[in-house]
């Protein structure tokens, strides 16, 4: 699959590399220290209300996207949401043809949080 391809259209599943969690597993989750957690809403969306300690990177922003997350430890965990799940799950796909290989997806994003 393309690189364009994976970040327009595939959406994830769960895979070797790819967890799909619900609220309360991803809560437990994040609560250790030095993890990666990542937005990927828009800028607007994030200021609205995020997550504790996480940084944003918007999904659609496709230069700063790819160029944000190359700075990331691809060995350690990845915990990614969006608003609903859509664009985590997008972004997640990515992530693992990128060579991440331990990405975690909220399951119905920041509207289920």
């Amino acid at each position: 699959m393309s690189f364009f391809a994976t970040l327009f259209g595939a959406k994830a599943q769960e895979t070797d590399a790819i967890k799909i969690l619900d609220k309360e597993t991803f809560k437990k989750a994040i609560e250790a220290d030095s993890i990666q957690l990542v937005d990927v809403r828009t800028p607007q969306e994030y200021e609205a209300g995020h997550i504790n300690n996480a940084r944003n990177i918007d999904y659609f922003d496709q230069g700063n996207f790819t160029n944000s997350f190359e700075k990331l430890d691809k060995e350690k965990p990845v915990y990614v949401y969006c608003r609903s799940g859509n664009r985590s799950q997008k972004a997640a796909a990515l992530l693992e043809a990128m060579g991440f290989r331990e990405i975690y997806d909220l399951r119905g994003g920041y509207l289920g949080w």
